[in-house]
């Protein structure tokens, strides 16, 4: 299992390293380009929520991404230093009152589009775990 780490300032900015950390590690996993997007998609969300609703873009707090490989999967850890929330209290995007809003749907996209999800959320951050599977 290969491991590599990333820290990015709370900056909207910092999204275009993270994406060409990405890349970098997908020329060593290979994944389908179709899968790539996804995925690219995906964590790039993840990590705009890190900066903006975890971090609030706080100059001060970090968001930390790890990424772990090996030759069947690419689990993506992205966790801020922001106050926590409870993923079961997010409206659903889904529904009639919320279907036409802007935003607040960051979660249900990440989750269509990687293997699998988890949000581990506590007072002193939220860590989303963001696996894609070669196929």
């Amino acid at each position: 299992m290969e491991k590599l780490n990333l820290t990015l300032n709370s900056n909207r900015s910092e999204i275009q390293k993270f994406e060409e950390f990405l890349e970098s590690v997908n020329s060593k996993f290979n994944l389908s380009a179709e899968r790539f997007i996804n995925l690219q998609i995906a964590s790039s969300e993840a990590v705009v929520n890190a900066i903006v609703h975890g971090n609030n873009e706080d100059a001060s707090k970090k968001v930390y991404v790890e990424i772990q490989f090996d030759d069947k999967s690419m689990l993506i850890k992205i966790r801020d230093e922001g106050k926590g929330f409870d993923l079961q209290t997010l409206p659903d995007p889904t529904s009639n009152e919320n279907i036409l809003k802007e935003s607040g749907r960051g979660i249900f996209i990440i989750r269509s589009l990687v293997d699998d999800f988890h949000c581990n959320s506590t007072d002193s951050g939220t860590e989303f775990v963001l696996v894609v599977n070669k196929t």
